[in-house]
């Protein structure tokens, strides 16, 4: 029986229950916020099928779904992790009832969002940010952090994952294990490793501290994510800034920057470990947005002269 046919033909919307309840403890061994994401995402798919069986539903019905979605304000972004979790779903019902032979999400598609830049810190206001003041520890830690951040163009996972030998300060490198398990070598900045030789003065007064990583709480132990966004975000108060700053928008400023400087979007590929060069070509435009900003401000024809009649009423 195909999926295009189940449209037709729900099955009694009882037996959903069961595979809901099979779904959620089969996804008990994955993380917590993974978890909560796939059974969101199937009670939002329960919720728009009703009384018809989740496993009825053919690909013409989930892609009306999945525009009723999008009429509601959805991005694309976000209908096709919502169409990923369905996937998943899919999947676990196929090994559960062998009278289905199909995933109906197979073939489907969300709709295209238009692409958004990166939020960057100007160069000014990046150096301002991580020059953290301090002598106690965690403010020691923190600048060490944060610079590290902002020097090497590292992801929020990857500052949480560093273990000590991963940083030489001899050689002014850093080796990181990113995503897919890749391994790269990132070059650390003067004002970085000047800051992590201090940080790691005061990291081995710390009692029962962890042998291995790098960047750890009050506790000794490693440090999490929550707490590095916690602790940027506090420090972009102090430090006078409006925005919201959080981790990844480090790692953006430190991009386009480089970018900026070089023109070497190559090297900026390789140093963010971006598996493809369109992933990194995002900085080229915000690239061109600084220029053309720094050409409307200094170029005398840039910006449409006052005619005599304008400039009078100004006055």
């Amino acid at each position: 029986m195909s999926a295009a046919a189940n449209d037709a033909a729900p099955t009694p919307s009882g037996a959903d229950a069961a595979l809901l309840a099979a779904y959620a403890r089969h996804l008990a061994i994955r993380p917590a916020r993974t978890r909560e994401a796939y059974l969101r995402d199937v009670a939002m798919l329960k919720a728009l099928a009703g009384e018809t069986a989740i496993v009825s539903l053919g690909p013409a019905t989930l892609r009306r779904f999945l525009a009723t979605l999008h009429a509601r304000g959805l991005s694309g972004r976000s209908l096709a992790r919502i169409l990923s979790g369905w996937r998943a779903f899919y999947r676990f019902a196929l090994e559960c009832n062998p009278a289905l032979k199909d995933n109906p999400c197979a073939g489907l598609k969300a709709p295209k969002s238009a692409r958004r830049l990166p939020a960057a810190l100007s160069p000014d206001e990046a150096a301002h940010l991580v020059a953290i003041d301090g002598e106690d520890v965690l403010s020691v830690r923190d600048r060490a952090l944060f610079e590290l951040a902002y020097s090497s163009g590292l992801r929020l996972a990857e500052l949480c994952a560093l273990d000590v030998h991963a940083v030489d300060l001899v050689t002014g490198e850093v080796r990181v294990w990113g995503k897919g398990s890749k391994e790269r070598i990132v070059p650390v900045g003067r004002s970085a490793r000047e800051a992590i030789r201090v940080w790691l003065a005061a990291r081995a007064a710390l009692p029962d501290v962890d042998a291995d990583a790098l960047f750890v709480a009050r506790s000794g132990r490693r440090i999490s994510a929550r707490a590095i966004e916690s602790r940027l975000g506090t420090w972009a108060m102090k430090r006078g800034m409006a925005q919201h700053v959080h981790p990844h928008k480090l790692r953006h400023s430190f991009a386009s920057h480089v970018l900026q400087s070089s023109g070497d979007l190559r090297a900026v590929q390789e140093m963010l470990g971006h598996a493809s060069i369109a992933s990194t070509q995002v900085y080229t435009h915000l690239d061109f947005q600084y220029l053309a900003k720094a050409y409307d401000e200094a170029h005398p024809r840039a910006k449409a002269k006052k005619t005599p009649k304008q400039t009078k009423a100004a006055k």
